[in-house]
């Protein structure tokens, strides 16, 4: 019941937009645009490192990366952030939000700059290293996803709580936009230092040795915000729910908020600890209790989250081969190593720029009058339209004066995965959940979509090889095309339509009135599993 809300619950739900709002979402925001960054900068450089690692003196073609490398290098990272995202959402609600909060920073500092100094004395001993380091990164970037969540959603109030959270997670465009900048300034630098020509009689064999700076500065160059936010996140005081719903102690959580709040707000000591007696026995993780009441919310949150990383990582770390592959890109054996990146990277760029970052903040403008699940329907079904109107007459766009029409519907699938799905997992996990289980179980439903982008980086690298028998004969890789990769991500994309009946809107409520938290009459565990058991759904949050 309403009337059982803790007065600091209260008081966060009803609280005016202030300054305190707007800090907490540049804190925690300024660590998911380093995760960005870390994740995506990676697809900006790995041509380069075909280009200075594998190339054959004496070969028709400059050197890229065997498939196998290339999938450890892009897909490594995704892995590390999967774990983390398991530990850390785990850790969070054992120790609390913010005294893990910091580790995940310290975690992408140092593994940023290890990425860059990557060493080794061939190249698979440099690729092994890179790959090693990616891997811990990309283990402090999943950290990065619950905690953050979680912090921001403890910290709003109810009526713009979305947008809040959608901000956080929007700072994720302008790291990935970042990204593509530090790449063209990089690139163009040592392009001018070093009087490097765009195009050569012989591009294949050009590569300047001063190449190898570029991907190293380009990775290392995560640290930095990474690096400025630390302090401010140790200021942080520990959200209010936990403080009181977990750690049970009400004056600590009053005391906190009324310095944020600059109001004076009771401490409710008696009635925490009545209801930690009464939530004694509260359901656990995985217990019948907690599949009765949440075990379809988890099943819709992990489910959409899969299946959109699927597509969304899989466009996003393949871009550069689908617009070579329908001419946007000129082909590398056309120029030299530096202006490749500075295509890659400019490429990348204006769909960053044009579609990426405006599809997030068009969430922020509308996910509080329009609903989480409205948004992700639409989101979804668009993604899936222009899948299909790309992958259908995909022999259209491959002509030349086609190539716009393709880069504009292209870039309209990236505004509507962010207005969209890859905005609403992130911002529902977040908020469906009891306090005591809230990171974890947005840790599990951000894994999941981890788990799909990693079948996105690895599955897209060879189901899009060129199905040309001619190739294949000659050593590549088989695979069913570009073409057949599209009509199966637009697949994958109507399956997130489906699953996304499974989420509930929680637009305008209370975190404890989507939990159940705030009942005043709220089932111990023991009752929670007898009813779970005969199948009384009478309990189960609207």
């Amino acid at each position: 019941m309403a009337g059982d809300q803790l007065k600091v619950l209260n008081a966060l739900d009803v609280a005016k937009t202030q300054w305190y709002h707007f800090t907490a979402i540049v804190i925690a925001g300024m660590g998911f645009f380093t995760d960005a960054y870390d994740l995506f900068c990676i697809s900006l450089v790995t041509k380069l490192l075909g280009r200075i690692y594998y190339h054959v003196d004496g070969a028709a073609k400059p050197g890229t990366l065997p498939p196998n490398v290339a999938a450890a290098v892009n897909g490594v990272a995704f892995c590390g952030t999967l774990s983390g995202q398991l530990f850390f959402g785990w850790l969070g609600d054992k120790m609390g939000r913010k005294r893990v909060y910091g580790i995940t920073l310290i975690l992408m500092v140092i593994c940023s700059i290890a990425s860059g100094l990557s060493f080794g004395h061939n190249p698979k001993a440099v690729m092994t290293t890179l790959c090693f380091f990616r891997f811990w990164l990309g283990f402090g970037v999943g950290g990065d996803y619950p905690l953050s969540a979680t912090i921001m959603s403890e910290y709003a109030n109810k009526k713009t709580r979305g947008a809040f959270i959608a901000a956080v997670f929007a700072m994720q465009g302008f790291g990935i936009l970042g990204g593509g900048i530090v790449a063209i300034v990089v690139s163009a630098a040592f392009k001018a230092k070093y009087n490097v020509p765009a195009y050569e009689v012989d591009p294949i064999g050009s590569t300047v040795p001063q190449a190898d700076f570029i991907w190293r500065l380009i990775l290392m160059f995560g640290a930095i915000p990474a690096g400025l936010t630390y302090y401010w996140r140790m200021k942080m005081p520990e959200t209010a729910r936990y403080t009181a719903l977990v750690a049970k102690n009400a004056k600590q959580a009053a005391a906190d908020m009324s310095k944020v709040l600059q109001v004076e707000i009771e401490e409710e000591q008696e009635k925490v600890e009545k209801m930690g007696k009464e939530r004694a026995n509260s359901f656990g993780l995985f217990s019948k209790a907690f599949l009765h009441r949440h075990g379809l919310h988890l099943l819709g949150t992990t489910s959409t989250w899969f299946l959109l990383d699927i597509a969304f990582y899989s466009q996003n770390l393949f871009q550069k081969d689908i617009f070579s592959a329908i001419g946007w890109i000129p082909p590398a054996k056309t120029m030299n190593a530096i202006e490749e990146v500075y295509r890659i990277a400019r490429a990348q760029t204006l769909i960053a720029l044009c579609s990426t970052v405006p599809g997030y903040w068009f969430t922020v403008a509308f996910i509080d009058y329009m609903g989480r699940f409205a948004i992700q329907m639409m989101g979804f079904f668009f993604m899936t339209v222009f899948m299909f109107a790309l992958a259908i007459p995909y022999n259209h766009w491959t002509k030349k004066d086609n190539h716009i029409g393709f880069v504009v519907i292209y870039s309209l699938t990236f505004f509507f995965a962010n207005f969209g799905p890859n905005s609403t997992t992130f911002i529902v996990a977040a908020e469906i959940f009891p306090a005591r289980l809230r990171s974890t179980c947005h840790g599990i439903s951000a894994a999941s979509g981890k788990a799909g982008a990693i079948i996105g980086a690895f599955g897209f690298l060879y189901a899009a090889q060129s199905t040309d028998k001619s190739k294949t004969d000659a050593g590549y890789p088989a695979g069913i095309g570009i073409k057949n990769s599209l009509i199966v991500l637009g697949v994958i994309n109507f399956l997130g339509m489906l699953f996304t009946l499974l989420v509930p809107e929680s637009k305008g409520k209370s975190l404890e009135e989507l939990s159940g938290e705030n009942e005043g009459d709220e089932n111990s565990g023991a009752e929670m599993e007898q009813q779970a058991y005969h199948g009384n759904r009478s309990t189960a949050p609207v």
